[in-house]
Formats: structure tokens, sequence, C-alpha cells
């Protein structure tokens, strides 16, 4: 009433409405109303809800953040593996998210429910860490058990070496998946994909690494066993260097090479290597064998000259049964210094090169040449040769000489080239030069030692000018006893002067010698005469008085035994008188 008088509802508005006109101002109205977005009442719920909700979610996460028991879970996870690790951090979360949905229950729906999804994602973000510490930390612990076990159980593998891995394997991600499963949020989507390859990758590498360690030892073993079974026996044949000498190596060679490769085999078979490994592994073994005998090989070329001097003395100064040589002038020097040095020079050919493959060389005819006489010396080392066959091996021999590599030897197996056993036989020669001047000096000497003895035709002379004394000894005993003293004073002369070493210097000398001592060893042979006729006098001596005390012994005997009778019949009145003074008398 009154509504548009001064002071009424609308009395002080300058532009009013008629109540007439109410209906239709009113329906105007509600239409701007409508239109206006500004106006929305839904708009301004959702955005009351958008930011009380986001307060509420900011809230929950500082809560999970300085909540205690989060505290101490996370540590756990970064220190080790978390036992119930999904279980209880499940639980955090889901009181977390019960109290955002508490607080937010009268909120906008779409409103609340994104800022949820928004807080549990951030929550999982927050927990991911942790999570990813926590499946490391079970990578860890199943790849290290993985490699304790097969560390320790594969020293003595009763099954082959990639099942046992395979056992190992599958047991190491079963632990693996069990602690992963262990963990696991299904809400929050993670997965240990990454971890689990990561986990394989170490297994492979891991098992790759034990496996070339293992196959190492392995071939390692068999190494040795093989050294072992070659080097001391290949040792001993290149020591005596005989002609059989490369082909008992290639017997031995192949021999113990056939057991090695036999025994790898099986030794790696429960590995299950390919083919070209395989391969790989018994050809490493048997250049390996080769190896050891070129090394002892070697070793002998290298005191090649020593050994040439050893066998040359071996064979010089020592006949066919290994006795010592006496010089005497029966004993071929020549023949010897020739046999010896063509025993030298095989020597150098088997020391020369390496012949573990059959292959025919000319190495031992080409030195055989250094020898001067040639022919022999090829026709002895090679068989029986035509003369025209003897000049063009010697002259094939020669040429091979003057080259720097052997014909039919490769240069991998030369230990010796030909200018060097050329330059060892010149060294080889000129020290032994001094032994075979020995020896010659020795034969001289021993035919020396001979040379006092008259010639046999003065030895004949002297039986027939002095036939006619030899006839008046004989008639004569007295000289023949003269003469056999005169025998054994000559005899002891002889000894005691060694006549027979005192004239293999020359008779003059050996005459000078004898007359020096003659007249002292003459005295010292009477001397020790006479010393020892008297000790045969006082021997004599001694008898004779022994004799004596004897038979005084006995005297005094009977008396004793006779004046004990008297006594006796004294006793018995009977006159002994006469019987004592008989005794007396006697």
């Amino acid at each position: 009433m009154d509504s548009i008088a001064p002071g009424g509802l609308a009395g002080d508005r300058t532009a009013v409405v008629p109540g007439g006109g109410f209906s239709l101002s009113a329906q105007e109205m509600w239409k701007i109303i409508k239109e206006n977005k500004d106006l929305d009442l839904p708009a301004h719920k959702v955005m009351v809800a958008t930011v009380r909700c986001d307060e509420i979610a900011q809230q929950k996460i500082l809560e999970l953040s300085s909540h205690e028991e989060w505290k101490d879970l996370q540590e756990s996870a970064n220190s080790g593996p978390v036992i119930g690790f999904g279980n209880r951090l499940r639980a955090l979360l889901d009181r977390i998210i019960s109290g955002y949905d508490t607080e937010a229950a009268y909120f906008e729906g779409s409103v609340r429910d994104k800022k949820r999804n928004l807080l549990v994602s951030r929550s999982f973000e927050i927990a991911q860490p942790a999570y990813q510490a926590v499946i490391g930390h079970h990578r860890a612990k199943a790849f290290d058990n993985f490699k304790n076990n097969l560390n320790l159980s594969s020293k003595s593998l009763d099954q082959g070496f990639t099942s046992f891995v395979q056992s190992c394997r599958k047991t190491c991600l079963d632990e693996f998946d069990k602690g992963c499963a262990d963990a696991h949020i299904p809400q929050a989507g993670w997965d240990s994909l990454k971890a689990r390859d990561k986990l394989q990758r170490d297994i492979e590498a891991c098992v790759a690494s034990v496996r070339e360690q293992k196959l190492l030892e392995i071939e390692n073993v068999f190494k040795r066993r093989l050294e072992e079974a070659l080097a001391l026996p290949a040792a001993s044949l290149l020591d005596a260097a005989s002609s059989d000498t490369w082909p008992a190596l290639r017997k031995l060679f192949h021999r113990e090479i056939e057991i090695a490769k036999a025994g790898l085999s099986a030794a790696i078979a429960g590995y299950e290597l390919d083919e070209n490994s395989t391969e790989k592994m018994l050809s490493d073994l048997s250049e390996f064998g080769r190896s050891v005998i070129e090394k002892k090989a070697r070793e002998e070329a290298s005191k090649a000259l020593m050994r040439m001097k050893d066998r040359f003395m071996a064979v010089f100064s020592h006949d066919a049964e290994s006795m010592p040589r006496v010089w005497s002038k029966e004993e071929d020097i020549s023949a010897i210094t020739k046999d010896a040095r063509l025993a030298a020079l095989k020597l150098l050919s088997i020391v020369a090169a390496i012949r573990l493959d059959e292959k025919s060389d000319t190495v031992e005819a080409a030195l055989t040449s250094l020898i001067g006489d040639g022919q022999e010396i090829v026709q002895r080392s090679a068989g029986n040769f035509t003369s025209s066959e003897h000049r063009s091996a010697i002259t094939s021999a020669s040429n091979a000489l003057a080259s720097s590599t052997w014909e039919g030897i490769a240069g991998e197996d030369t230990l010796l080239t030909p200018v060097q056993c050329r330059n060892l036989w010149r060294q080889f020669k000129s020290e032994t030069e001094y032994t075979i001047s020995q020896a010659l000096a020795a034969q001289e000497a021993s035919r020396r030692a001979v040379s006092w003895l008259p010639p046999p035709w003065a030895i004949l002379v002297m039986i027939v000018l002095g036939f006619n004394e030899f006839m008046a000894l004989l008639r004569n005993p007295i000289y023949l006893a003269v003469g056999f003293v005169l025998y054994l004073l000559g005899k002891a002369l002889w000894v005691q002067l060694d006549i027979g070493r005192e004239f293999q210097h020359g008779f003059l000398a050996g005459a000078l010698s004898v007359s020096s001592k003659l007249l002292p060893t003459l005295m010292t042979i009477l001397k020790r005469l006479v010393e020892e006729g008297q000790q045969l006098g006082a021997s004599e001596d001694s008898v004779t008085a022994n004799g004596r005390r004897y038979n005084k012994e006995i005297q005094m005997h009977e008396f004793d035994s006779r004046a004990s009778s008297n006594e006796s019949s004294s006793a018995n009145g009977h006159d002994v008188s006469g019987c004592s003074y008989e005794a007396e008398t006697r």
C-alpha cells in the first residue's frame, strides 16, 4: 500500500512499474536471471566444492607425509626388503583416503571424486620410491642367493651345469616374484617388469662369467695334466737325441692329446657348448700340448753346443760297451773322431727343427756334409747310394747350408737356421780339437811306454850269444840259487821303482830317473830284510825261553809229587831216606 508514495516501498525509485504490469515484469526479470551465467547457483556449488576438496586433499597429503607409520615404513624400505610392505602401505593409504571421503562427503560429487583421484595419485607418487626400493632389495637378495647357490653347488655338480643353472634361475625368479607380490598394490598400477628384466640380465651375465670361469678352470686342469704328461718325457727324449726321438715324440704327443681331448670333452659335456666353442677348446688344448714340446725343444736347441760336446765325448772317450777308452796303438783315432763328430751332427740335426708333423727334410744330410769325408758320411747316414747319387747328395747338402731356411721345414718350426748350425759346428770343432790332440798324445805316450825293451833281433842275439852262460847256470845249483835271489831282488826293485812308468817318457829319461833312485831303494829293501830277520830271531828266542820255562815247571811239579809220596811213606814206618836222596840227586 502506498508503494509509489514518497517513503513507500518504491517511492524513492524513479522508474517504477505499475502493479498491473507486475506479472509481465516478473516474467522478464526471471528470464534475465536464467540467461545470466553469473547468477548460476550450481556453478557456485562447484566452486565451493573445488576449493574445499582441494584443501582437504592437501591436508591429507601432509598428513601422509608426516605420519609416523609412513616414516617407519619408508626407512625400512630404504634399508632392506620389508615383509608385508604392500599390506602395510595399503592400510595406511586406505586410512588417508577414508579420511578424505569422510570430510568431503557433502560436496559436489564430481568435484569430490576428481579431487579424490588426485589425492590417490599423489599418494601413490609419494609411496612409489619406497616401493621401488623394496623391489630393488628383493632383486638384490634374490640375485645374491642365486650367486651363492651357483658358486657353492657348482663345485660338485652331480648334474649338468646348464640344468643346474636353470634350476637356480627358476628358484631365484620365483623368490623375486614372491617378494614383488608381497609388495604389490593393485590400485597403484605399479609393475616390477623392469626390475625383473634387470635381474634376468644380471643372472645371464653371472652365468656367463661363472661358465667362463669354470671352463677356464677345467681347461687349466687338463693343460696341467697334459704338461705333466709331456714335459718330462719330451725332455728325456730330446736329451737322448737319437734317430727315433721325433717319431717317439709324435707318438707321445698324439697319444696324450687324444687322452686329454677325451677327458676335456667329457668334462664340458654338461655345459652344453655350441660346436664352435667346443672345437676351439679342443684346438687350444692341442696347441698347448704342441707348445710344451716346442718349449722343451727350444731349451735343448739353446744348449746345442754343450750337448754336441757331451755327445762327442761320450762316443770319443768310451767304447761300444761304455768303457773308457785306453789310447793304445791299436785304436784308430781318426775313425773314432769321425764317428764322434757324426754323432754330434746327428744330435744337432735333431734339435735344429721341430718335426711333430710327419714330413721329410734334408737337415741331417745337409749337416753331415760338414764332415770332411762327405761321401762316407752320407752313405752311413742315409743308406747305400751310387757314386753319382753321392755327389748329388753332397752338392745339395752343401747348398742347403748356404740358405737361411731348411728345405721341408716351416719357419715357425725352425729352431736353428743353417747359418747358426754352421757357426755352431765351427765352434764345436775348435773346442774339441784339444781333446783329439790329447788322445793322440796319449797314444804316442803308450807307444813310447813299450819302446824301452830292446828290439826282437837284439833279444835273439842275446839268446844265441849267451847260450853257454845259460847252460853253465843250469849245471851249477849255486848259480841257480844266486840267480833266484837276484831275481827276487830285481822284482822288488821293479815294483818299488815302477820301471814301466819311469820309461814311458823315453829310455834316457827313464834310465836317469831309475839310476837316481836305485841305491836308496836297494838300501830300503835290505833294511827291511834285516828288520824282518831280527824279528824272526827274536821270535825264535822267545819260543826257546818259553820251552825252557815249561820244562822247569814240569820238573818242579814232579819233585813236589815225589816229596809228598815220601812223607806218606814215613808216616807208615818205612825208611824213605834213600828215596829222597835219589830224588834230590835227580
